[in-house]
């Protein structure tokens, strides 16, 4: 089913979710690729106007929307009361979820296609880019309040909406498959890449092996750590909340702060084919690991502190498998616009990786400078 016909649906959907009002206006809103969003206006019986945000999830991408919603649903609930007891607000410190009108947290339509709700968080803004090392703070902060809120959740008991998400292990397993397949005949253009992932193999075990044996907690992890996953105050430019909970599910807290460093500490885009711009900004790690440590407080175990910069270089190895491995298989997963934008990618994260390594006792002393001794 096409997203046009699913999106044909969406004064079904309106119609059915607890809305507050008489709809006066409802349009396209944000530049997402996985989920329909619309902004949609109600006014309330005394006059006074609201935003809300509907949404079709796509049930191509997320196989279980039921259990996605479930994982959203308890994670906020969770969340607002612990912001209640702490003296915040949230109402813009927590994603709100708008029930349907039959009591769920989201509404199936007439054709099988999935909306929910969310209350808009108003004066609030979210960056695509790094403009200010302040707005990476601000990002840390956001990701390190959301672990510190969540670290007596138990984790185990939320659905994985994606399976084996951040298994390295079985992403190095995939890529020598596509190797082996080779369907596209590109692996002799990709020697040298894939020998850099070879001297690496034993890395890619580490966290893993690591959260099997018990010396690294099962935690409650965001998993798309992005900037403009997080809610600023449009006044004071301070973190509000963490957003695109989709992908919220049992996980490593290296996880999340290491893509966020992946992402954002590097000094180029994570598709630039000049590798000579690469590098990671070691001014934007210490902005982010303040951060994210002075908002974590003591959740984290001294394990975890000691592996942060682990981390960043395993997510970051993760992010090239993964490109690497859809670029041999003939670029079905990541949305290309140009001929080897995907080993471009792939690129990228390989030589981010090398300046990690390169850097690693910087990495190492910046971690002790803002861990809690």
């Amino acid at each position: 089913m096409d997203r046009a016909t699913c999106c044909s649906k969406v004064d079904e959907a309106i119609a059915n979710i607890q809305f507050d009002g008489e709809l006066v206006e409802k349009k396209l809103f944000g530049n997402g690729h996985i989920n329909d969003t619309f902004l949609t206006v109600f006014k309330k019986s005394d006059g006074h106007t609201k935003r809300c945000i509907l949404q079709r999830v796509n049930h191509k991408v997320f196989k279980k929307p039921d259990e996605l919603m479930e994982n959203i649903w308890n994670v906020t609930e969770y969340l607002k009361k612990k912001i209640i007891e702490q003296g915040g607000d949230p109402r813009r410190e927590s994603l709100s979820v708008i029930p349907s009108k039959d009591g769920k947290s989201y509404y199936r339509d007439s054709i099988g296609c999935y909306w929910r709700g969310f209350q808009f968080i108003e004066d609030a803004v979210s960056y695509d880019q790094v403009n200010r090392p302040e707005q990476f703070y601000q990002s840390a902060v956001a990701f390190g309040r959301f672990q510190n809120m969540l670290a007596d959740y138990p984790a185990e008991t939320l659905h994985e909406t994606i399976p084996n998400f951040h298994n390295t292990p079985a992403r190095l397993e995939a890529l020598k498959k596509a190797v082996q397949e080779d369907v596209m005949g590109r692996v002799k253009e990709v020697q040298e890449e894939l020998e850099f992932i070879r001297e690496r193999r034993e890395d890619t075990y580490i966290l893993m092996d690591m959260l099997n044996k018990g010396e690294l907690p099962l935690r409650v992890t965001h998993n798309d750590t992005k900037l403009n996953n997080v809610m600023l105050d449009s006044e004071t430019g301070k973190s509000l909340c963490v957003v695109d909970l989709d992908t919220v599910m049992p996980g490593l807290a290296l996880n999340d702060f290491g893509d966020s460093i992946r992402f954002g500490a590097s000094t180029a885009a994570e598709d630039e084919p000049d590798l000579s711009k690469v590098w990671l900004d070691l001014t934007l790690f210490e902005s982010y690991t303040k951060g994210f440590l002075d908002a974590c407080g003591d959740s984290l175990t001294e394990k975890e502190l000691d592996m942060l910069p682990m981390g960043a270089k395993i997510m970051t190895l993760e992010c090239g498998i993964r490109f690497l491995t859809d670029y041999i298989q003939g670029d079905t997963y990541f949305k290309i616009s140009r001929e080897g934008h995907n080993l471009d990618r792939c690129r990228t994260q390989l030589k981010l990786v090398a300046d990690m390594e390169r850097k690693w006792s910087q990495m190492v002393s910046i971690v002790d400078k803002y861990r809690k001794k």
